[in-house]
């Protein structure tokens, strides 16, 4: 019989799981805190499984809306090592399934579990259980573009300078939901932007282009921020056309500040 696992942290049983779990691990009903982990393990790992994740359309959902995490599963699954399928119920306890043992996760609060089971029968019944879950689960699109695709496009669209400021600023938050808890990606954007004394248009297109948002949503964002005073713009004239706006920071905060100053800035500005 295998030794069960024990860690202070999810992170602790799932970096041994990974790590002897053969060529597949299928996860089965992760809590939103075991998603979470799951995702910020697996993106600072190498040599990963094919990891396919079984889990109630809320949790992931509600997971997704958070940006930072959304866009690092979103590098897995262009590298082809994450999926996602939708269940209406799953069992109680999470679960880590690979060929040759199944790992029920438990949380005691300041210590986790995995309870091992490596008996062959009920390893083998199992895998027959998930595999037949997984076929009729329902597939799960992430819209939501992968980190590094948006780093590279802001790098090449926007500037050098706007791409390392975003990617700072996303350092500096431990979530971006925009729900109070984290600035959102689109006024990451915005900021960063105005920071970098860029465009309405351009920062707009570039983040419909890769689907971080449509240009409609970056203009409303723009007229909140706007209003809120953290952003000020000013009109450029074109050849042809109405004159573009040129965004610009600010309250007087935001100016000079460093990139987690602005961002605790502009969250305090906003509340």
């Amino acid at each position: 019989m295998e030794s069960n696992l024990l860690g202070d942290r999810l992170d602790d049983i799932l970096r041994s799981v990974f790590s002897d779990a053969g060529g597949e691990l299928v996860v089965v009903n992760p809590t939103r805190d075991g998603l979470e982990s799951l995702i910020d393990v697996a993106a600072a790992t190498d040599d990963l499984p094919a990891v396919r994740v079984l889990v109630e359309e809320r949790t992931l959902k509600d997971v997704m809306d958070d940006f930072i995490v959304a866009s690092n599963a979103a590098v897995l699954i262009e590298d082809g090592i994450l999926e996602f399928r939708t269940v209406e119920d799953g069992p109680e306890n999470a679960l880590l399934v690979t060929e040759d043992r199944v790992v029920a996760i438990v949380d005691a609060g300041t210590q986790v579990a995995g309870l091992v089971s490596d008996e062959a029968e009920f390893v083998s019944a199992a895998n027959e259980r998930y595999e037949s879950d997984w076929a009729a689960a329902e597939e799960y699109s992430l819209r939501t573009p992968s980190i590094e695709r948006v780093r590279e496009t802001l790098s090449e669209d926007i500037g050098a300078d706007a791409e390392a400021d975003f990617t700072n600023i996303l350092a500096s938050l431990e979530t971006a939901r925009g729900d109070g808890d984290g600035l959102d990606e689109v006024t990451i954007s915005l900021l960063v932007a105005a920071k970098n004394e860029a465009l309405l248009y351009d920062i707009s297109k570039w983040g419909e282009d890769i689907g971080i948002a449509s240009k409609a949503t970056f203009s409303r964002t723009k007229t909140k921020l706007e209003d809120k005073g953290l952003l000020d713009t000013e009109k450029v004239p074109i050849d042809v056309g109405r004159p573009r706006l040129r965004l610009k920071l600010g309250d007087e905060r935001l100016q000079g500040a460093d990139n987690g100053e602005l961002a605790s800035a502009a969250q305090s500005l906003l509340a």
